[in-house]
């Protein structure tokens, strides 16, 4: 879900393999798409085992085998038992909706979907990292800007990543606690 900041999503993929970067925490996630055999449940991973499939225009994602060493959703679970059901479609020519289901059984009575809608926009993502008085982000800028002027680098055309800049629809939040 999204945060206050750094909320940019890039995704890429190939005819059996789809790439979700995040730039908040730059964690990249493989999703294999088409039928594959899933991890061994007693692997856990920390964003579960991705598992793709194609619904005719919509990209479906199902992650299971989660850890358990994190959260569920929000502050509440742990994860264990967490299926989440991720699907990425079109909804304009430069938006796509990400739909997230989440499903777990021990922590939550009913399941909660949320939509969150990214547009696309002309940018690079950077890594995350703090960068106190953002010193090193005017030496690396000055740096890029000697380095733009030597002879091969004219020589160079730029290119462009587009990225996915993000905002929240919640559709469904029943979801109270499951309390032991």
């Amino acid at each position: 879900m999204p945060s206050l900041y750094n909320n940019n999503v890039q995704n890429f993929q190939n005819k059996d393999t789809a790439v979700i970067i995040t730039e908040m925490i730059h964690d990249a996630r493989i999703v294999q798409i088409g039928e594959r055999l899933p991890l061994d449940e007693k692997i856990g991973l920390w964003t579960g085992d991705s598992r793709g499939y194609w619904e005719g225009d919509t990209l479906v994602v199902d992650a299971r085998n989660f850890n358990g060493l994190t959260h569920s959703y929000s502050a509440f679970g742990d994860s264990e038992d967490k299926l989440l059901v991720e699907k990425f479609y079109r909804a304009g020519p430069y938006t796509v909706n990400h739909e997230k289901t989440l499903d777990d059984p021990s922590t939550f009575t009913d399941r909660i979907t949320a939509i969150v809608s990214m547009t696309k926009v002309a940018g690079q993502l950077y890594e995350y990292a703090c960068d106190e008085g953002n010193y090193g982000m005017q030496n690396i800028l000055r740096g890029e800007r000697i380095a733009e002027k030597t002879p091969q680098n004219l020589a160079l055309t730029k290119r462009s990543i587009f990225v996915f800049s993000s905002f929240v629809t919640v559709t469904q939040h029943n979801f109270p606690v499951v309390l032991p």
